[in-house]
């Protein structure tokens, strides 16, 4: 999906929200929510990419601690990626389904993305306790410190997008598809798409330019 058709999505008429302005009003409430949203996707990259470039030279300092190649199962992060792809792919499928009208489709499809979401939820804590219990916590180096702040950054999010998931069935259920909640839900898909490609620059530079 563009960025100028995920605008043009978030930017359909609703209500009195439809009614003409004037050149000199205010902007509808549709234009500013999805330029403000916008806005804050791409704050959050560049959050992100400011810790990435701090990982980039912390992750070497290692303070005679393991590196990352001792460290790191790619089997197991391999299988938090799947899990995490694949759930950006139900996402679509359930905003598709509400496109559509197809009610079932949507539970469905956001069932699974919230399964698969909350595994690769699980999958990460569980990394995290086992890299704690190995005496690798982020007190251990300045690597570890930028590791754990930099994944565990994007684990957030992803706790804060399952609840998010949740509070949207909930209110899809509540409203229906009308044309707010369409507009919510198509902001959820950009958030969680926006997850999806953040996780595919920390595999590569965290995990397997790490684990070599």
């Amino acid at each position: 999906m563009s960025a100028h058709a995920a605008t043009a999505g978030l930017a359909e008429p609703e209500g009195e929200e439809s009614r003409d302005h004037s050149k000199d009003g205010p902007a509808p409430v549709r234009i500013v929510v999805a330029y403000g949203f916008w806005i804050f996707l791409l704050s959050d990259i560049i959050m992100f990419s400011a810790l990435f470039a701090s990982y980039a030279v912390l992750s070497g300092q290692t303070a005679g601690g393991p590196a990352g190649r001792e460290l790191f199962e790619l089997r197991h992060v391999g299988i938090e990626t799947l899990c995490l792809l694949f759930s950006s792919y139900t996402c679509g499928l359930g905003i598709l389904s509400v496109e559509r009208r197809n009610t079932r489709g949507f539970y469905v499809a956001f069932a699974l993305t919230f399964v698969l979401g909350a595994t690769f939820l699980g999958l990460e804590v569980s990394e995290f306790v086992g890299l704690v219990a190995r005496g690798a916590g982020p007190s251990r180096s300045a690597f570890l410190s930028a590791f754990f702040s930099l994944v565990g950054l994007h684990g957030l999010h992803v706790s804060a997008g399952l609840l998010w998931l949740c509070f949207m069935v909930a209110q899809f259920a509540a409203k229906g598809p009308r044309d707010f909640v369409r507009r919510r839900l198509l902001c959820f898909s950009l958030f969680w798409h926006a997850l999806d490609i953040i996780w595919v620059g920390l595999l590569t530079l965290v995990y397997l330019m790490g684990a070599r």
